[in-house]
């Protein structure tokens, strides 16, 4: 006996679990599924709210820092200068990746310590070389946006970080072993490093980017590029030979002490964000959704209007629902507002003598016998 009312206690609520839980394909949406309430669409090029492709360049200068030969020597400046293009996926409103190709050239200028300096005078490089890499985005101005700033803004900070492969050519020219002579035979050192594994190099760096508009930003960055090799500045072979201080060779791997020749660029650049929607998803806050739906639901009127068509016969059931509008003064009534006739003999208890007991209506609803 418990057992069935249990059962039949439990069966309006797994049918109405079924329905709420159950989930359908639809011909038009074939690898979708819902329970009914769902606003579904196809995720394609159609549903897509947002640009996240771009195509960037840019340009500027190059300068081989933290290396042998150095573009900044003698209170002096060496100029040299550095290009980009590079193809922008934005992944989410906070993090994207590019592929980059970078051109430049970096003029750098060293000199040995010692009677071999002395000899040899100033030397001067040159480094021309060709990167290509990939790069990932952070947008720091997304990441670390506040929960409370309600503003929209067109300044963002990004900072990268990224990995690829490079070939150089460098060349080395001083008053002693590297100078064109045919007496002793002598030539500057040219060194041609290919583009493979052993040129692996790393980088990193931040920019500041404008919003010029929904198809176009500007940004200003710097980069700094770590090459992990010590021929990149041009100041000789990494062999062994260069560092020994007992060879006879030039050491101007040895000014300084560090193995890896870095170097950093300052470009300016534009972007052309690619695409038919609005806005790009880098310059999407996520947040400003809700914040226009709050401030939607704060200036709206949201007052509950009980009883609009008031009740006409006082029996306190609104006259929107109610399925008697004239019940007799004083009469009690169901939900619906219809009067009640508890004994079911067609008078209505308000003028029912035997209101437990059926009866005729020319009675006052009592039986007759």
């Amino acid at each position: 006996m418990k057992l069935g009312l249990l059962l039949l206690a439990a069966l309006p609520i797994a049918t109405y679990a079924q329905d709420s839980i159950s989930v359908n394909s639809t011909n038009e949406y074939p690898n979708t599924f819902s329970s009914g309430s769902s606003n579904v669409q196809k995720f394609d090029n159609k549903a897509r709210r947002f640009r996240d492709w771009s195509i960037s360049v840019g340009g500027g200068a190059a300068f081989m820092a933290n290396s042998d030969l150095s573009s900044f020597y003698d209170k002096k400046v060496n100029w040299g200068y550095n290009t980009y293009v590079s193809i922008d996926k934005q992944i989410s409103h906070t993090f994207g990746l590019s592929i980059i190709y970078q051109r430049g050239e970096t003029n750098q200028k060293g000199m040995m310590d010692g009677a071999r300096g002395q000899l040899a005078g100033v030397g001067v490089a040159k480094t021309k070389y060709n990167q290509i890499a990939v790069l990932g985005d952070i947008n720091f101005s997304n990441l670390l946006r506040r929960v409370d700033n309600y503003s929209t803004y067109r300044w963002a900070f990004h900072g990268y970080g990224g990995l690829g492969l490079m070939n150089y050519n460098t060349s080395l020219h001083d008053n002693d072993e590297f100078r064109w002579s045919t007496s002793p035979k002598r030539a500057p050192l040219f060194i041609d490093q290919k583009l493979d594994i052993n040129s692996l190099y790393y980088q990193f760096g931040a920019g500041l980017k404008f919003n010029v508009s929904k198809l176009i930003d500007i940004e200003a960055r710097a980069m700094y590029i770590i090459s992990g090799d010590d021929e990149f500045d041009g100041g000789g072979w990494a062999s062994p030979a260069d560092y020994d201080p007992a060879s006879t060779n030039s050491k101007y791997n040895m000014i300084n002490d560090k193995r890896s020749d870095n170097m950093f660029t300052v470009n300016l650049g534009v972007s052309f964000k690619l695409g038919k929607q609005m806005s790009h998803l880098a310059w999407h806050d996520p947040l400003q959704e809700a914040y226009y739906r709050m401030n939607v639901l704060d200036n709206s009127t949201n007052e509950l209007v009980v009883c609009e068509k008031g009740d006409n016969d006082n029996d306190g059931v609104c006259d929107d629902w109610d399925r008697e509008l004239n019940t007799p003064a004083g009469a009690r009534v169901d939900g619906a507002g219809v009067a009640l006739d508890m004994d079911l003999d067609g008078v209505i208890d308000l003028y029912d003598k035997c209101v437990t007991v059926p009866g005729s209506p020319d009675n006052n609803g009592c039986p007759t016998n």
